[in-house]
């Protein structure tokens, strides 16, 4: 076999994993904030003041908030229960070095210090969890499109060919979730009236970057004959495709239905696709081609499973909108968003009673064709992870009360009131990853893809050794955060759209 058919079998015939181990690697990302955040506040208080040098915070960014990730889809993936434990237990030991060395300098009881966190008032401004969420989904993603082609990423973390659950499933959905979240028609103020198509207008000259890297990949990925995997999305389909038209589409019903009934369009979408999936032809036609035999003759035909599954990505998106929009609700005090959490909590345990149904009663889930469980899963996957960044961010929001000029990029900002708030909000704005990765999402995207490329071109991925694929891998991440890093440092944003 060629090497590009090697390549391509290696990534071709999977299953997915288990929703369990799915589970349990969750917690990793949230306890990765929470350990850098305790580290700068442990800092801070030993050292008086927060850390300022940027060579040594990105250093500290980089290793707790990316390293961890790479080894545990790599060489920790077969002990991946120990790895949430371990940071959890080293979390724990820092909070109360914390909490022993504010004990010894002011006597200041426990039920004391939660109170005031009870009490404490959150800039209703900004909500970190969903700067944060975003840049790990892109983090992730990043990460894994790489990682694939090395053998010490588990192929069952990989996406999984018709029916599975692999983690590479799971990023294409939180990719169009964490999209949704600020799309345009969520960030518009209730109060500011707009004619009802001027969304639209935005996203179709938002989407042509887009439409030019789909085209873009379509044309670099022929030519140079690189390996693809076809049933992911057809012969000439890819994601930066499906993402455009899911925009423009969503944009359209946003305009023609109130999207504070976004819910209600989003079931509708999922549910009439499962149901027309489930008593027509179209399944097969998905999995099998017109003719039964996966041929791929005809611009529908070859290209089936991008276009078919624009429906689920859809019901995402629009279900994405609705969350977006619950989550911008104005809540300046820790009590309110303990409240929201709950709510969000209660939402995403239903969404997996009826995963749980749906995969019973209907389909298992399938990322080929975006099926009704599929959305499930995703949706309330999102949404508990979400939550546990909010959790993380709330913890440090409470061990900062600990540890007096204590600063936390990219987390939350306290106040003593509301009418304090802008007095208080410039305080302990510096440079961080996550704030550098954010502000230029879609060229740390395609910087990930293009090195992938590169990487893929220049090595014989499949046969490496572990070491040199923690070293390819590390240093691919490390290049792109540090220029996202520099970016960011010099205060350059590349979007002209």
């Amino acid at each position: 076999m060629s090497q590009k058919h090697l390549k391509e079998a290696f990534v071709s015939n999977l299953n997915g994993t288990s929703l369990l181990e799915l589970s349990l690697g969750m917690p990793l990302a949230p306890l990765c904030l929470l350990c850098r955040g305790l580290l700068l506040v442990l800092h801070c208080q030993h050292r008086g003041k927060p850390l300022r040098s940027r060579p040594p915070a990105l250093l500290l960014d980089f290793g707790v908030l990316v390293a961890p990730l790479l080894f545990s889809c790599t060489v920790l993936s077969p002990v991946l229960f120990l790895v949430p434990a371990i940071l959890a237990a080293f979390c724990a030991g820092i909070f109360f070095t914390l909490y022993r060395q504010r004990q010894r300098d002011s006597r200041v009881h426990f039920r004391q210090i939660v109170k005031d966190f009870q009490n404490t008032y959150l800039d209703p401004d900004y909500v970190p969890a969903i700067t944060v969420f975003r840049v790990y989904v892109n983090v992730l993603t990043s990460i894994s499109i790489l990682a694939v082609d090395f053998p010490q990423f588990p192929r069952r973390y990989a996406k999984a060919e018709t029916y599975g659950t692999g983690v590479m499933d799971l990023g294409v959905g939180a990719f169009i979730f964490s999209n949704a979240l600020v799309c345009p028609e969520v960030r518009q103020k209730a109060a500011v009236t707009q004619p009802k198509f001027s969304s639209l207008t935005k996203q179709l000259f938002a989407i042509w970057p887009l439409v030019v890297l789909g085209v873009g990949r379509l044309l670099s990925v022929k030519s140079i004959e690189y390996h693809e995997h076809i049933s992911e999305y057809g012969v000439h389909w890819n994601f930066f495709f499906t993402l455009a038209l899911v925009r423009i589409a969503a944009s359209l019903l946003l305009a023609i239905f109130p999207k504070n009934k976004s819910w209600i369009v989003a079931v509708t979408v999922a549910v009439l696709y499962q149901l027309i999936l489930n008593l027509t032809s179209l399944k097969t036609f998905v999995l099998h081609g017109s003719d039964g035999e996966d041929s791929r003759t005809g611009f529908l035909n070859a290209n089936r499973e991008g276009l078919l599954s624009l429906f689920g990505y859809l019901a995402i998106y629009m279900a994405s909108v609705q969350v977006g929009l619950y989550l911008l609700k104005r809540r300046d005090s820790v009590k309110e968003w303990m409240g929201a959490v709950c709510l969000l909590l209660l939402a995403a345990l239903v969404l997996f009673v009826f995963l749980h149904i749906s995969q019973a009663h209907t389909d298992p889930v399938s990322r080929r064709m975006a099926n009704l469980s599929y959305c499930l899963w995703v949706i309330a996957y999102c949404l508990t992870l979400f939550v546990s960044f909010v959790v993380a961010d709330l913890m440090l929001v409470f061990t900062k009360l600990l540890v007096k000029g204590s600063a936390v990029p990219s987390c939350w900002r306290a106040v003593k009131a509301p009418d304090s708030r802008e007095q208080r909000q410039a305080e302990a704005v510096h440079i961080c990853l996550i704030a550098a990765i954010n502000k230029n999402q879609l060229l740390f995207f395609l910087l990930a893809n293009v090195m992938t490329g590169i990487v893929n071109v220049m090595i014989d991925t499949i046969h490496s050794r572990a070491a040199l694929t923690l070293c390819i891998l590390h240093l691919y991440m490390f290049l792109n955060c540090f220029i996202m890093y520099i970016l960011h440092a010099k205060n350059i944003v590349l979007k002209f759209w």
